[in-house]
């Protein structure tokens, strides 16, 4: 589990496919792994990897095909800038919110201009994620926790500090850039709970306009 704090900036140093899936090693800049054991795990832009091996200078991790299949990692390259961000202790302070490191979905930035000193910008997610998404509540955006300042369908905007522009690679978002996305794991879990017995039936994983109304949602 994560806090989605960004802690340090790091950078993708080596892409190796292997057998259809990935290895990829991470250096990790001014992010401590003093008390980085094998196994543990690391946010890197906001996917949970677990460390494989640990150089020195940074760690390996193997990246298997769901995830490829489900965040930005295809199209990493060596040099680009990742957020990291270390498995949290009981001592952590949950500055955040609860992250599991477990991206729901690939979104886009639409635009970006400037609000005073903050920079103001617009994402567009997948059109499955839109109904977890709500006016003042969490996202995590590459592994950064962020606050929902406004909805409109599928699309939704941030207002991002000059401090978490700073020491996050979201100074480097323009128009068409890739993000991973984590949608607040509590709307996850409240949707599979409304559906109550019917979660046990097959094809019954979702909340439809009919489901609400037959239970007095409408």
């Amino acid at each position: 589990m994560f806090t989605g704090i960004i802690e340090a900036v790091g950078q993708v140093v080596a892409v190796q496919p292997k057998n259809g899936d990935l290895r990829l090693r991470i250096k990790t800049g001014g992010l401590s792994l003093a008390d980085v054991q094998l196994g543990d795990s690391i946010a890197t832009n906001g996917v949970c990897l677990t460390v494989v091996d640990l150089p020195g200078d940074g760690y390996w991790a193997d990246v298997s095909r769901e995830t490829l299949d489900n965040t930005t990692i295809p199209q990493w390259r060596v040099g680009q800038n990742v957020n990291l961000e270390k498995a949290l202790t009981p001592q952590t302070r949950l500055g955040g919110h609860i992250v599991s490191g477990h991206v729901d979905g690939v979104g886009e930035v639409v635009s970006r201009y400037p609000d005073a000193r903050s920079e103001r910008f617009r994402l567009r997610a997948p059109k499955g994620l839109a109904k977890y998404i709500a006016h003042k509540g969490s996202i995590t955006v590459d592994g950064t926790s962020l606050t929902v300042n406004a909805v409109d369908g599928a699309e939704f905007e941030l207002n991002i500090v000059p401090h978490t522009l700073a020491h996050t690679i979201m100074g480097e978002y323009q128009p068409s850039s890739l993000v991973n996305l984590e949608v607040d794991v509590l709307a996850r879990y409240l949707e599979r709970l409304m559906l109550g017995d019917k979660a046990a039936e097959s094809g019954g994983s979702g909340i439809t306009m009919e489901f609400l109304a037959q239970h007095g949602f409408m």
